[in-house]
C-alpha cells in the first residue's frame, strides 16, 4: 500500500532521447497496468492517478497480467516482484519476450542486490522499494510514460540479455547502492568497457565480479591483476607475455594474461598506477583487439572484455600528464562510482550482520549478536578505510568477545572512544541484532536528566524542559537527528518498561499496537534476536 514520504527515495534516471522536450505529464492516450496480488495496492494506485488522463488496468497475478498485456498493450506496467507463489521476474521475462519495448517498473519490499541486478538485466525501466515516496513515485511513473512515448518514435532500444543468477556478495540497501545494482544489471550483458571508481576499500573488485557473473562471458575466464602490486619492469610481461630470451631472466616463452583470458574478462585493478609505456599497449588492445608479446612484433588477436578500477582521480592524472588522455576516454565508456561508507551509513547495520555471519561460518561458537551501544559506535564512525576497515573491525571484535555478544569494549579504541563519552553513567542497553532498516544512530546519545521526584506527576513544563535539553544537545552536535533519535529512544524505553509487551508499550506511548510494530521494524528494534 502506498504510504507517505517515509520510504526509500527511488533513484532518478536520465530521460530517454526525446523525452527531454516532452513535459513530464500523463498522456490521455496512454494506459498503465498494475500487476499485484494485493487489492490495496490497486486501490492506492487508482487514488494516486485518479486525476490523471490515464486508463488504469488491473491484474492480480502474473498470468493475468500477461493476458492483459497481450490484449491491451499498455504503455506502462507496474508490477510486484513477489506475488504469492509467483515470481515477478519470470513474468517480467515473458513480458519482455512478448514486447522488447515494454516499459516495466518493478515494486518490491525486498531491496537485495540480486533482485535489483536481475530486474535491470531483464530490462526493467526501474524498480522501487516499498513503502513509496508518493511525489517521487509519480515523477518516476511520468518519466516512464514519457519513455514509452519516445520509444514509439525510434526504431529499437537494445534488449537486455539474461544470465546466470549471481551469488549475492555485495551488501547494502541504501539508495546509492541501489543505483550501483541497477547500473550493474544494465551493463553486465554488454561487452562495453567499464571503469569502476571509488575510494580504497569500497568493494570495486566485488562490482567487477558481479558484472562478470551477470554477463554473457560467464563461462569464460575472469582474471584480476593489481597494476600497483607488480613492478613496472614485469607488468608488461605479465599482461602480454614474452618470448624466451627477450630480457634477462626470460628463460622460457610466457603466455600473458590477455592470451590466457581470451574470450573472458580481464579486471585491471588500480589502473591509475599503470606506467605510461604499458598504457600505450592497453590502448592498442582496446582499439585493435591485438597484443604483441615482449620480444616479438607479431600481432596476436585477442577478445577480452576489460573492466578497470582505480581509487585515483584519473582526469586529474590526465591533466598532470601521468595518464594518457586517449586511454582515459577509451576506459571511461561507462563509469560505476562506488560511494564511500560514510555516505551510506544506513548500510552499516546490515554490513555488520553480514560480516558476523561470514566469520561465524569459520568459527560457529563466536558471537551471534552485537550490543546496541557497540552498533551505535559503528554507525557514528566515519570509516576512512570503508568496507574493508569495517570487516577488519568486526573480525577483531569477534575474536576479543568473551560471550555471545560483541560489546563496545571489543571495538578498536578509535571507534569506541567517542561513543563511551556520550554513554558514561547511562545504563547499558540490551544487545540487539543489526537490522538493515535501522537508521543511522547519532554520534552521541544526550543524557536524560531526571528532574522529577519519585511519584510526581509530570507537567507540560517538565516535558518542555526535557525537550529543551535535547535541542541544546542537537545545537552542539550537528550530526544529531533529533526526531528519529527521540522517537526510537522512547520506543526502546517503553518496551524495556513493559518487558517487551507491545500492547502495554503502545498504551504507554499513546499509539496503536500496529503503529508501534511499524516503528519497531523501521528502527530495527529487537530486544534480543540472533543474527544467523
Amino acid at each position: 500500500m502506498i504510504t507517505g514520504a517515509t520510504g526509500p527515495v527511488p533513484q532518478r534516471r536520465s530521460h530517454p532521447a526525446n523525452a527531454e522536450k516532452t513535459p513530464v505529464t500523463a498522456d490521455a492516450r496512454q494506459s498503465v497496468l498494475i500487476i499485484d496480488d494485493e487489492k490495496d495496492v490497486h486501490y492506492s494506485f487508482r487514488r494516486l492517478l485518479e486525476k490523471e488522463p490515464l486508463e488504469i488496468l488491473s491484474a492480480e497475478s502474473g498470468d493475468e497480467g500477461i493476458r492483459q498485456a497481450r490484449k491491451a498493450h499498455p504503455d506502462l506496467i507496474v508490477m510486484d516482484i513477489r506475488m504469492g507463489q509467483q515470481n515477478g521476474l519470470d513474468t517480467l521475462r515473458e513480458l519482455r519476450q512478448m514486447n522488447p519495448k515494454q516499459v516495466v517498473i518493478m515494486m518490491t519490499a525486498y531491496g537485495t542486490s540480486q533482485t535489483a541486478i536481475e530486474a535491470m538485466k531483464l530490462g526493467a525501466y526501474d524498480y522501487v522499494l516499498k513503502p513509496f515516496d508518493i511525489p517521487q513515485l509519480k515523477d518516476l511513473l511520468f518519466e516512464a510514460l514519457a519513455a514509452a512515448r519516445a520509444m514509439k518514435q525510434i526504431a529499437t532500444f537494445p534488449t537486455k540479455l539474461n544470465a546466470e543468477e549471481i551469488r549475492q556478495t555485495i551488501v547494502g540497501n541504501s539508495p546509492a547502492m541501489q543505483q550501483v545494482y541497477k547500473l550493474i544489471g544494465q551493463v553486465a550483458p554488454t561487452n562495453t568497457t567499464i571503469l569502476i571508481t571509488g575510494e580504497s576499500g569500497t568493494g570495486k573488485e566485488l562490482v567487477a565480479r558481479a558484472i562478470y557473473q551477470n554477463g554473457s562471458r560467464l563461462n569464460k575466464p575472469f582474471i584480476a591483476i593489481n597494476c600497483a602490486a607488480i613492478p613496472e619492469n614485469l607488468l608488461e610481461s605479465e599482461l602480454f607475455g614474452h618470448e624466451k630470451g627477450s630480457f634477462t631472466g626470460a628463460l622460457a616463452q610466457r603466455i600473458g594474461k590477455f592470451e590466457q583470458c581470451d574470450g573472458g574478462t580481464l579486471f585491471l585493478d588500480e589502473i591509475g598506477d599503470m606506467p605510461l609505456t604499458t598504457q600505450t599497449k592497453i590502448l592498442r588492445v582496446l582499439q585493435e583487439g591485438e597484443i604483441s608479446r615482449v620480444g616479438n612484433n607479431q600481432s596476436i588477436k585477442t577478445d577480452v572484455r576489460i573492466i578497470a578500477a582505480t581509487n585515483k582521480d584519473l582526469w586529474q592524472a590526465v591533466q598532470s600528464k601521468q595518464f594518457r588522455e586517449d586511454l582515459f576516454y577509451r576506459l571511461n565508456v561507462v563509469r560505476v562510482n562506488l560511494p564511500p561508507l560514510r555516505e551510506r551509513t544506513t548500510d552499516l547495520p546490515i554490513l555488520t550482520a553480514y560480516f558476523i555471519n561470514k566469520f561465524r561460518l569459520k568459527h560457529p561458537t563466536g558471537p551471534s549478536q552485537i550490543a546496541e551501544e557497540a552498533l551505535a559506535a559503528i554507525q557514528a564512525h566515519t570509516w576512512p578505510g570503508n568496507v574493508r576497515e569495517l570487516e577488519n573491525c568486526v573480525q577483531r571484535a569477534m575474536v576479543l568477545a568473551t560471550g555471545n555478544t560483541i560489546m563496545l569494549a571489543n571495538l578498536p579504541e578509535e571507534i569506541s572512544r567517542g561513543q563511551r563519552s556520550g554513554l558514561s553513567g547511562a545504563p547499558r542497553p540490551e544487545p540487539v541484532a543489526p537490522s538493515s532498516s535501522a537508521p543511522a544512530t547519532p554520534t552521541q546519545t544526550p543524557p536524560a536528566p531526571s528532574t522529577l521526584s519519585p511519584g510526581a506527576e509530570p507537567t507540560q513544563n517538565d516535558v518542555a524542559q526535557a525537550v529543551e535539553t535535547l535541542f541544546e544537545f542537537a545545537r552542539r552536535n550537528k550530526s544529531f537527528k533529533l526526531l528519529p533519535a527521540a522517537e526510537r529512544e522512547l520506543i526502546v524505553r517503553a518496551l524495556a518498561e513493559t518487558s517487551g509487551n507491545q500492547v502495554q508499550a503502545a498504551r504507554l506511548l499513546g499509539i496503536t499496537r500496529a503503529t508501534l510494530r511499524k516503528r519497531v521494524d523501521k528502527f530495527g528494534i529487537h530486544k534480543r534476536m540472533a543474527i544467523d
